[in-house]
């Protein structure tokens, strides 16, 4: 807010860290595919200019940490801010005798190290960080992955105008598995913004994860219950398809390790469209009805959980509740993209749970009645 005052010159004794003894380090390293592409142009703006010394005091009253040997001077937020990633996980290293801080961390590290930061502060992380590290004989990340600003029902987050929603507040009425499932469908590799419209927001909800998902476990985990005493078939109904979702895996895969997750996501839920359309074309709740054709729901039923179990290892790195859920009623060991290679033959299941439930309106408008009462 401006007060119309005056301002006062003082003179005052700052403290600069040398940013441009790092330049053509910092060059190379930007454009080294440790950061988006957009990223590393961008940055280029700053060589253009010519990297300057890094003023990196501040005079009280401020926050945060004196610098040694001073009474009145403050180390800027920006430089100690990101040794908090160090400090920890220094931290957990105490509490976790078998992993060593240098091994991640030391200049010889060979473990790979990921930051994922908002696209104001990259600057901070993509010049003054890496040279810190390198000033300090430290490693620098293996890569740094930069997102755009979130907006609410397309507006800029602001708490006068209830567009602001703590985490605290969302916990309140909903389930968190649904806002990892709705960032990941929309996160990108690349620096784009993403909205939170909570329209959007619930047809996500409830058309993939309830009514392409969780909906093949639901219709075929009676059969398997009440008709098959809980026991999946001894072979698969249609091992070409189980194959088919084996290889879309390893794209799922690729997909997360490129950060894609939007890509993942939808691969995921191609391989779902296609279970479905499996079950669709082989009807058992009619075959059911037919007692000479109780092998053939068998078959059908037990592919499709298998089926499920794969779609289920695609979605656990955003679902790990669900996930966890899913091997209860799989009574399965924890899902790996490695161990779902083999499916669930001549097994055991337990009676179905409901995983996931719908967006419930009435959960929204209270999250929202709330927020705006905060």
């Amino acid at each position: 807010m401006l007060s119309g005052a005056k301002p006062i010159e003082k003179e005052s004794e700052h403290y600069f860290f040398d940013l441009p003894r790092y330049e053509t380090l910092l060059k190379t390293w930007t454009h080294g595919d440790h950061l988006q592409t957009e990223v590393a142009n961008k940055l280029d703006e700053w060589f253009d200019s010519g990297l300057k010394q890094w003023d990196i005091s501040r005079d009280a009253p401020y926050f945060g940490f004196l610098i040694p040997g001073t009474e009145d001077k403050y180390f800027y937020v920006w430089l100690d801010a990101p040794i908090g990633y160090m400090a920890s996980f220094k931290k957990y290293c105490e509490t976790h005798k078998d992993i060593a801080f240098d091994d991640y961390w030391g200049a010889d590290a060979k473990n790979e190290l990921y930051h994922f930061v908002g696209k104001d502060i990259i600057y901070f992380h993509a010049l003054f960080w890496p040279a810190m590290l390198e000033g300090s004989g430290h490693r620098m990340p293996t890569a740094i992955f930069s997102h755009g600003f979130l907006t609410i029902n397309g507006k800029k987050m602001s708490k006068s105008r209830g567009t602001f929603i703590e985490a605290r507040t969302y916990l309140n009425h909903l389930n968190p598995e649904y806002l990892r499932y709705y960032f990941a469908a929309k996160l990108n590799a690349r620096v784009d913004d993403l909205d939170l419209n909570f329209d959007d927001f619930s047809s996500r909800i409830n058309a993939d994860l309830v009514g392409k998902v969780v909906n093949i476990a639901s219709r075929c985990a009676g059969f398997i219950n009440k008709r098959f005493d809980n026991t999946l078939a001894a072979e698969l109904d249609n091992p070409a398809l189980y194959h088919d979702l084996l290889n879309a895996r390893k794209d799922v895969a690729d997909a997360f390790v490129a950060r894609d997750y939007a890509l993942a996501i939808r691969q995921t839920m191609a391989c779902a469209d296609k279970v479905n359309q499996y079950i669709d074309a082989h009807k058992p709740w009619v075959l059911a009805k037919d007692e000479s054709r109780q092998d053939d729901v068998h078959r059908v039923c037990s592919m499709s959980l298998n089926a499920f179990r794969v779609l289920m290892t695609c979605l656990k790195p955003v679902l790990p509740n669900m996930a966890e859920a899913a091997e209860t009623f799989l009574n399965c060991e924890p899902l790996t993209f490695a161990n779902v290679e083999n499916p669930l033959l001549n097994h055991t299941i337990n009676r179905f749970k409901p995983l996931m439930q719908r967006v419930d309106p009435a959960h929204l408008e209270a999250l929202h009645h709330e927020n705006k009462g905060s």
